[in-house]
């Protein structure tokens, strides 16, 4: 039996913690009770439970918060845990997080509320950060040959239990970060099962580092179940942007939703090439700035002409794309073909031949012809630029007529070469037209009605400057996230003497830009220029990108024809993502690789779904094997459920496989707002304990019920990140 095939089967078997024996007659009459499906976040401003908060809405789960900081808070007890609808007993909440075992102190009454709930209602509890004690089911470090102390460059992996349970979607090994050697990252504490457990106490270890200065192995996460209830121990400190956080934080959630809640989690990967066909003209060592831009006089050098893709870039992009399963998009100019042809005397472009050839194997967007600024008229006497006005002081702007004439012109020369792409999806040059900050601070307003005129309902925006979506005339923005590998280098040389231009000081030779800034991507010491693209910056912008990939974030990230050639370093920088990647997730969890169109449907979707939630719209719950979802009319519902798991109204198999459950968006029947869902057979409470009562024979200490089926600190951009083109 594959993984995941049989995480789903452990997922859709897992036990309820306790729908086990009510006490009293009246209880044992109850009808099923009908799960909420809310998660219950206590918070007490830490950043375990910030980090978990952020898992939540990041996937669109919705939860009650309560802030411990507040002396107005909400009080925990039964009536706002429990109560009855139409005869039939209510949770409200289908999991809870606390900071800790018990942040209430001995004997509180709202732990003994919650404790008393979890228990009727067989509700799990997320321990977000705690010392490893026997309250946990585990020694304490001291006591029983642990560790308590830094964690950072520390390798976790995760158990034989974690793999068929909880943690499926990993391959093994959950790497600490280590990114400064001069401060302490991450802190937690690695300490062994109890060997003898309460009377009916169990603990399973998901995840487990060695014990330094011991052949033992101390768990990092655990179940620990007693009384009844159900606890995963949390033994690490972790904030939302540290890739172990990231990586272990769609297992925690699913663990405690037992694989059924509202809300869905991918990790997503995509690439745009801008300025394909066109040359990028090339960054000047001696001058330390690039000919052809406003801020530097002068003509190219000779010996420095501007960077072009070849014919065999162009196979070899089709090659690698194919190779390591990631579809490129092309942003293409159809100018630069043209100019190629006449600066070199004929009506052959090699390179426009390679690619038409081999279309099929990329994605192509419309980059505009000539790649000119749609925005404002720029004024370039001045450095910066400004916008040029008129005598009155008005902007004078791009017209209408060049803005479709950009566009057009880019759509007919492609149909002409014979390429077939959708005409819905743009990418203006340097994202203009679109408000440019601090210059020009509104839309050109010429641009909503040249986006009609062609039927752009996708337009790309710099994340950099604009990370939120909006509305542009007919179309929606795509953020992009510039990769810091620059338009104007094809060599990794040059890649380095910019970046040292860039990000040190003005005493070591640079731009000054960084004199006074604490940006993690301003420099001690300049890099050395032949090693300092491998050993420094293909790292640290694999690890920036990839903090944006385990992050549930689709927004795509972009960088320009000039790094496929020569030297072809853009690869570099994607191959380091590509691998890191593998050797974290398993096959079950593969790279979401989506078109522009998709990304920006994605995240549309998304905002209605948040927006819908924030306004209390949306209503959820669950009655033993059936789910019902109700929301305003028209909006896709986002979950997570188990495999196997049907629409009832017409029987199909919700969502997409992903990470061991399945998941995506379904919206109810034509002018109906309630969508009803039917789990398998086995994810009933019956069919569950019963599952638990016979699932393994193994030693109490390492004995557990079977859970439901189913990452670096973060790194801002610095003042120059936006690729600068």
């Amino acid at each position: 039996m594959g993984r995941p095939t049989r995480l789903a089967a452990v997922l859709s078997a897992a036990a309820l913690l306790a729908v086990a024996a009510p006490a009293g007659a009246a209880r044992a009459a109850d009808p099923a009770p009908r799960i909420d499906l809310r998660v219950l976040l206590v918070d007490d401003g830490g950043p375990a439970t910030e980090a978990l908060r952020a898992e939540l809405d990041g996937a669109g789960t919705p939860y009650t918060k309560i802030d411990l900081t507040s002396s107005s808070r909400q009080r925990i007890d039964e009536a706002f845990l429990s109560d009855t609808v139409d005869g039939r007993p209510r949770a409200r909440f289908q999991g809870v997080v606390l900071p800790n075992e018990n942040p209430f102190g001995a004997d509180s009454p709202e732990m003994a509320a919650l404790a008393a709930y979890e228990k009727r209602f067989g509700i799990r509890q997320v321990d977000a950060y705690t010392y490893a004690s026997p309250k946990v089911g585990l020694n304490s470090p001291q006591d029983g040959g642990g560790y308590s102390g830094p964690l950072d460059g520390k390798s976790a992996q995760v158990t034989a239990d974690g793999a068929t349970g909880p943690f499926g979607y990993l391959k093994k090994n959950v790497p600490f970060e280590d990114n400064d050697t001069t401060v302490n990252e991450s802190y937690g504490y690695l300490a062994a099962p109890l060997a003898q457990q309460e009377q009916g106490a169990t603990y399973t270890s998901y995840l487990d580092a060695p014990i330094p200065g011991s052949t033992a192995r101390g768990s990092l996460i655990g179940q620990y179940t007693h009384d009844g209830r159900s606890e995963l121990v949390v033994t690490f400190i972790a904030n939302q942007y540290q890739s172990q956080f990231r990586l272990v934080s769609r297992g925690i959630v699913e663990w405690l939703t037992q694989g059924i809640h509202l809300g869905a989690s991918r990790n997503y990967f995509g690439v745009h090439v801008d300025d394909v066909f066109a040359s990028d003209d090339r960054w000047d060592t001696k001058r330390k700035c690039t000919p052809g831009d406003v801020d530097c006089p002068g003509n190219p050098s000779p010996d420095s002409p501007p960077i072009r893709m070849t014919a065999a870039d162009a196979q070899y992009a089709k090659q690698w794309s194919q190779s390591h399963n990631l579809p490129l998009d092309l942003a293409y100019n159809g100018v630069g073909s043209e100019e190629f042809k006449a600066e070199h005397g004929g009506t052959y472009d090699p390179l426009l031949d390679q690619l038409r050839a081999d279309q099929k194997s990329f994605r192509w967007i419309n980059h505009t012809y000539t790649h000119a600024f749609l925005g404002c008229v720029q004024n370039t006497t001045v450095v910066p630029w400004k916008c040029a006005t008129d005598l009155l002081g008005n902007v004078r702007w791009v017209s209408r007529a060049t803005i479709s004439g950009e566009i057009g012109n880019n759509l007919n020369w492609a149909a002409r070469q014979g390429f077939t792409l959708d005409k819905d999806e743009l990418v203006t040059g340097e994202h203009s037209g679109l408000k440019t900050t601090p210059q020009q601070p509104k839309d050109n307003p010429e641009l909503a009605p040249s986006l009609t005129q062609y039927g752009v309902g996708w337009i790309a925006s710099d994340n950099s400057r604009e990370p939120q979506q909006r509305q542009v005339g007919p179309a929606l923005t795509v953020p992009r996230y510039p990769m810091n590998v620059y338009y104007n280098v094809g060599k990794a040389t040059e890649q380095t003497d910019e970046y040292n231009w860039l990000y040190t000081k003005k005493a070591d030779g640079g731009s000054g830009i960084c004199e006074n800034s604490t940006t993690t991507t301003c420099l001690k010491a300049p890099l050395d220029v032949r090693t300092g693209f491998a050993s420094y910056i293909v790292p640290l912008e694999a690890r920036i990108a990839m903090g944006h990939v385990l992050a549930n974030d689709p927004r795509p990230h972009f960088m320009h024809q000039s790094n496929l050639a020569e030297e072809r370093i853009g690869y570099t920088v994607l191959e380091k993502v590509l691998g890191d990647y593998s050797g974290l997730y398993a096959d079950n969890t593969p790279l979401v690789n989506l078109r522009m169109r998709d990304i920006g449907a994605e995240m549309s979707k998304r905002a209605a779904w948040s927006a819908a939630l924030a306004a209390g719209k949306v209503t959820a719950y669950r009655i033993g094997s059936a789910v019902t979802v109700s929301a305003p009319a028209g909006t896709q519902i986002s979950a997570t459920l188990p495999g196997g798991t049907v629409r009832s109204d017409t029987g199909a198999v919700f969502g997409d496989a992903y990470a061991g459950l399945r998941s995506g968006w379904a919206a109810p029947a034509a002018g109906q707002t309630r969508l009803d869902l039917t789990l398998p057979a086995s994810s009933t409470p019956a069919a569950r304990a019963s599952a638990s009562a016979t699932a393994r024979t193994v030693p109490p200490a390492r004995t557990g019920l079977p859970v439901t089926e189913g990452v670096g600190s973060r790194v801002p951009y610095g003042p120059a990140d936006a690729a600068r083109r």
